[in-house]
């Protein structure tokens, strides 16, 4: 048990249907935070995409796989963490969703998103454990 009053962690399932939970759960907090209306949309945008991905990429849509997420609160900064139990990739070689090629296609910016919505984005890979990405956004930092 985690007794850190600045976090809140939500164990989900691998479903579409679970992502409302996890934006739910952000917007209290980021109202709490103090992050502007703006701010909070665009970041509520990058974490729903790696919710998503997470479920689909990750996971494969499977039901019996855990997608676990990480709030963290501090004066300075706001953390979240997505963890999957999949296979992992690697970022590096995810389309340019900017390149000629790509901007007409449905899907492949969630990643873009993330990078250019919050302050900072960092993969951890653990062989057999899937991927766990942390965004962090400076309280104050809004360069949107």
């Amino acid at each position: 048990m985690d007794d850190n009053p600045n976090r809140v962690e939500i164990d989900i399932q691998s479903s579409f249907e679970m992502v409302d939970l996890v934006q739910v759960v952000f917007e209290s907090l980021s109202s709490q935070v103090g992050f502007g209306s703006d701010e909070s949309h665009w970041m509520s945008v990058a974490i729903r995409e790696s919710v998503t991905n997470a479920v689909r990429h990750g996971n494969k849509l499977d039901p019996e796989k855990r997608v676990i997420v990480r709030f963290e609160v501090e004066a300075a900064a706001f953390t979240v963490s997505v963890e999957d139990e999949g296979e992992g990739f690697d970022p590096r070689a995810i389309p340019d969703p900017l390149a000629e090629e790509n901007l007409l296609r449905a899907s492949g910016r969630g990643i873009f998103f993330m990078k250019n919505f919050m302050d900072d984005v960092q993969y951890h890979f653990e062989p057999s454990r899937g991927t766990r990405v942390t965004m962090h956004k400076r309280v104050g930092a809004d360069d949107n």
